[in-house]
């Protein structure tokens, strides 16, 4: 086998690979008396068949595969020989040729294929010990407990039977038809449908009109479904609902007492004051980790500047405008509504995509020097935390990861990001800088968006990540 480098470009490679016919048919011939001993046929003993008769009938598909294996020896020659980091897999083309093509089928002209490659590109991992990160802290207040903790009992408190008409607070209990141009629609009729009004939980507009009603009374409520709501075909759409109103209901007392902590399992209220308030914190830190993250890769992306493997940028922009636009028709929204271009916003998410492969290659080679590993444990305890957010499909969920590499490679790559991010963190100097839970969560679309350059759709949720695998 000859291979022969013949293009050297950036961080493209291609070489030409040459399989001389006789080593051609040698190969062929070896893998025919490999086949001889496996292989029954009416008429022969087994093993006596001769390579003849079998290269008659197997030929063409034994030569498939060794064509395959030189494209795979010479992969593996390439990149072994001449010290190769890819960053996408080789693409091989074969002649186009149709003669050509039947004469290496028969073993009767040389195999010629050429492969491109790319490569990772090589870059210098800089001094960081100039880097400040600020780290926000914020102290969960006396307030924000008893906040959490009414928020708590108002979810938990009874309604008792109220005579007269419903207000602000009250809840009622409905049946109802709504229509759309007369017509009944999917999912657009109740019996015995409990709403608390001042909840915000029922379309914009619904419960307001409940109010001053009382039982028995009837009512024809108009409302516009959000043009954002999750059922595509009601979105933007006006409606009418004939309501009637079964019975008013008023609030209990609330009470936050130890009969609310045992209501949680938790055996009084200070242990429920407690629970919360270390709730709270993890709420806090986590915010704070964010932010932490945030500012460190700003500041990486800072300090590198490197030529960036095509494909994988092509690879990361599909995916990135893939999620735009699937966002921006879920919320029934255009370019013009987000104030910019198709053009625009493909340039600015372009942008996006070539930040996460840059962050990307640079976290990696950092790992890779700091010789950071993931332990199958600690895989296996996020799968164990991923399959418990599907409660009764636990054993589908464990399957399917457990049974796809490249879908458990998607819970091993943020474990080795934040372990390669807090091995960063020990180069640089973390500044603690106590603030106000406003400023800790302050602006927070605006932060991650801050980290990226400045796209104007900004119902794209999925182009928030500050590198691949984030």
């Amino acid at each position: 086998m000859q291979v022969t480098e013949t293009l050297s470009q950036g961080l493209k490679r291609e070489f030409k690979v040459v399989l001389p016919a006789t080593e051609l048919e040698q190969r062929l011939n070896d893998e025919l008396a490999t086949l001889k001993d496996r292989v029954n046929i009416n008429g022969f003993r087994p093993g006596k068949v001769p390579v003849g008769h079998l290269r008659r009938v197997y030929g063409r598909s034994v030569m498939a595969d060794v064509v395959q294996n030189a494209v795979n020896e010479a992969n593996r020659k390439i990149v072994e020989d001449n010290s190769l980091k890819l960053a996408f897999e080789p693409q091989v083309q074969f002649p186009e040729n149709k003669e050509e093509v039947e004469k290496v089928m028969n073993a009767k002209g040389d195999l010629a294929f050429t492969v491109a490659l790319e490569v990772l590109p090589t870059f210098d991992l800089v001094d960081l010990s100039d880097v400040t990160i600020k780290k926000p802290t914020a102290e969960v207040s006396d307030a924000e407990i008893t906040e959490s903790l009414e928020r708590m009992a108002k979810q938990n408190r009874s309604f008792e039977p109220k005579k007269g008409k419903a207000a602000d607070g009250d809840r009622v209990v409905v049946a109802f038809v709504g229509r759309i141009d007369g017509a009944e629609f999917e999912g657009g009729k109740g019996e015995d449908v409990r709403v608390e009004l001042g909840s915000n939980t029922f379309i914009p507009g619904f419960e307001e009109q409940l109010v001053g009603l009382k039982a028995g009374d009837t009512k024809l409520v108009k409302v516009t479904f959000p043009t954002n709501y999750l059922a595509p075909h009601l979105a933007g759409k006006d409606a009418e609902f004939d309501v009637t109103v079964n019975e008013v209901e008023a609030p209990g007392e609330l009470k936050i007492d130890d009969e609310l902590a045992k209501g949680f399992g938790m055996e009084s209220l200070d242990k429920l004051k407690d629970a919360v308030r270390s709730a709270i914190q993890r709420d806090f830190d986590a915010q704070s980790r964010r932010k932490v993250k945030k500012e460190l890769l700003d500041s990486l992306d800072s300090k590198y500047s490197f030529e960036l493997p095509p494909s994988l940028v092509e690879q990361e922009f599909a995916a990135v405008w893939s999620q735009v636009e699937s966002d921006m028709k879920s919320n029934n929204r255009s370019f013009a509504d987000e104030e910019t271009t198709e053009e625009e916003a493909r340039a600015d998410y372009r942008k996006i995509a070539e930040r996460r492969v840059r962050l990307g290659l640079v976290l990696a080679q950092i790992g890779e020097k700091s010789d950071i590993k993931i332990s199958d444990d600690e895989v296996t305890q996020a799968l164990i935390e991923r399959v418990r957010q599907y409660p009764g499909q636990e054993k589908q969920v464990w399957d399917f990861y457990r049974k796809n590499p490249q879908a458990l490679a998607e819970i091993r790559a943020p474990l080795f990001e934040e372990k390669v991010v807090d091995q960063i963190l020990s180069q640089v100097k973390v500044v603690d800088e106590t603030v106000s839970k406003d400023a800790l969560f302050g602006d927070d679309d605006g932060e991650e968006a801050s980290s990226e350059p400045k796209a104007k759709t900004s119902k794209a949720k999925g182009a928030k990540k500050a590198s691949k695998s984030e």
